[in-house]
C-alpha cells in the first residue's frame, strides 16, 4: 500500500486549487465556464439535462484498464465534493507530476461533477420534481438518475466514488471532534454480509483513512453501514460496482467547507492512486477500527449553571434574495447535557 505523503499533498493543492469555487452554495452558473479549460486533457461532453433543462456534464480522461466512475452534488446542497473535484481535474490538466501519470496510465477516470444542477441551483437535497436521487436507484423516476444508470452501466467501472455532504451533528466516537471526513462500504443486503466487492470497497478506504490520519487523527469516522434498499452505493455495490462513499463533514470554524475540501480532495486522490498501484484489494479489517459515527453535536448550545435550562442551536441554511442565508434555530432537545457544541456560550444564572 503505497500512501501519497503530506508534502506532496499539501503542495498539489495549493497548486492545483480551483479558486473560482468557494463556499457551499455552488451551482451549475459557478462551473459552466470552467469545462472548457479542461478540452485539452479531457473528453468533455454534455451528457443530458435536468428535469429542468440544465445541462450535465462529464470529463473523460485516461488510458488504463481501471475504470473508476465519480460523481459529486446528486444532493444539490452538497457541494464540498464538486469543488473537490474540480481541484482533482485541475491537477491532471496542470501537472506532470509522475503520481498523475501514473493514474492516467493504469486507469481510465469519468467525472460527473454535479448531477444534480436544478437541486444545486435551488440549494435543496432533492431534484426538481423533489426527488432525492439517492433513493432512486431502484424505480429511476427521475431523469437525472436514469442518466446515471446508463452511466454506470455503459461505462463499466470497477469502482465508484460517491460524494456527499455530512451534517455537522456527527462526530468520531470515543472522543469529542467533529467526524471532518466519514467513509462508507455499502452494504449489499440487509445482513450486511461481507462480500468479495465490499471488502475491496473497504480495502480502498484503509488507504484513504491511514493517508488521512497523517492530516487529521480522531477526525475520520464509519458511516453506519445499515442496508438502504432503493439507496445508489448499496445498489451499485449489489450490482457489482465497487463504491466507495466519502461524506464531507465539519471541521473547526469551518462553516464553508474549505479546510474539509482539501481533506476531501486528498482522500479522492489517495484512493484514486491505490486503485492505480494496487493488484490485490484483499486487506480490508482496518476498517473497521475506523471509529463509528456518532451523533453528538449541535452547531451552539447555550449553557447554564442549571444545565436543565441549556439550549441548543442548529444552522439552517436556504436562499434569500439570490444569496446563501445561514440563521441559528431552537432544537427541540431536552438531553443536552452530554452533547458537545461547535460554539458554546456559558451564562451564569442570576440568584433569586
Amino acid at each position: 500500500m503505497e500512501i501519497l505523503s503530506v508534502q506532496f499533498l499539501e503542495e498539489i493543492f495549493n497548486q492545483q486549487k480551483e479558486k473560482n469555487l468557494f463556499g457551499k452554495w455552488i451551482t451549475f452558473n459557478d462551473i459552466k465556464d470552467l469545462f472548457n479549460k479542461h478540452k485539452e486533457h479531457f473528453i468533455v461532453q454534455q451528457i443530458g439535462f435536468s428535469e429542468q433543462d440544465r445541462p450535465i456534464f462529464s470529463l473523460k480522461t485516461g488510458t488504463g484498464k481501471k475504470k473508476i466512475l465519480l460523481w459529486s452534488q446528486m444532493h444539490g446542497n452538497e457541494s464540498t465534493g464538486t469543488k473537490a473535484l474540480f481541484d482533482i481535474l485541475n491537477c491532471f490538466s496542470n501537472s506532470s507530476n509522475n503520481v498523475f501519470k501514473t493514474i492516467l496510465e493504469e486507469c481510465t477516470l469519468l467525472f460527473l461533477p454535479m448531477l444534480n444542477p436544478d437541486g444545486s441551483e435551488a440549494y435543496t437535497r432533492v431534484n426538481a420534481n423533489n426527488i432525492d436521487l439517492n433513493r432512486d436507484a431502484v424505480d429511476k423516476v427521475a431523469i437525472e438518475s436514469k442518466l446515471l444508470r446508463e452511466i454506470l452501466e455503459k461505462f463499466n467501472p470497477k469502482f465508484c466514488f460517491n460524494l456527499h455532504d455530512q451534517r455537522t451533528i456527527f462526530g468520531v466516537e470515543g472522543t469529542k471532534n467533529p467526524a471532518t471526513i466519514s467513509f462508507l462500504a455499502p452494504s449489499e443486503e440487509k445482513t450486511r454480509a461481507l462480500t468479495g466487492g465490499r471488502i475491496q470497497t473497504m480495502n480502498v478506504i484503509v488507504a484513504m483513512n491511514t493517508m488521512l490520519q497523517n492530516f487529521i487523527p480522531n477526525h475520520i469516522g464509519r458511516y453506519t453501514d445499515e442496508f438502504y434498499p432503493t439507496a445508489t452505493g448499496d445498489n451499485f455495490q449489489k450490482l457489482g460496482y465497487n463504491t466507495v462513499l466519502i461524506e464531507s463533514g465539519h471541521y473547526p470554524k469551518d462553516y464553508d467547507r474549505e479546510k474539509t475540501r482539501e481533506f476531501t480532495f486528498y482522500s479522492i486522490l489517495q484512493g484514486i492512486y491505490h486503485i492505480a498501484t494496487s493488484q490485490e484489494f484483499i486487506a480490508y479489517k482496518a476498517y473497521f477500527s475506523i471509529p463509528n459515527n456518532t451523533k453528538i453535536f449541535y452547531d451552539v448550545i447555550h449553557r447554564h449553571q442549571n444545565s436543565r435550562n441549556d439550549v441548543a442551536f442548529q444552522y439552517k441554511d436556504e436562499i434569500i434574495d439570490s444569496k446563501l442565508v445561514s440563521s441559528l434555530e431552537k432544537v427541540d432537545e431536552k438531553d443536552i447535557f452530554n452533547k458537545i457544541g461547535h460554539s458554546e456560550i456559558v451564562f451564569v444564572d442570576k440568584k433569586n
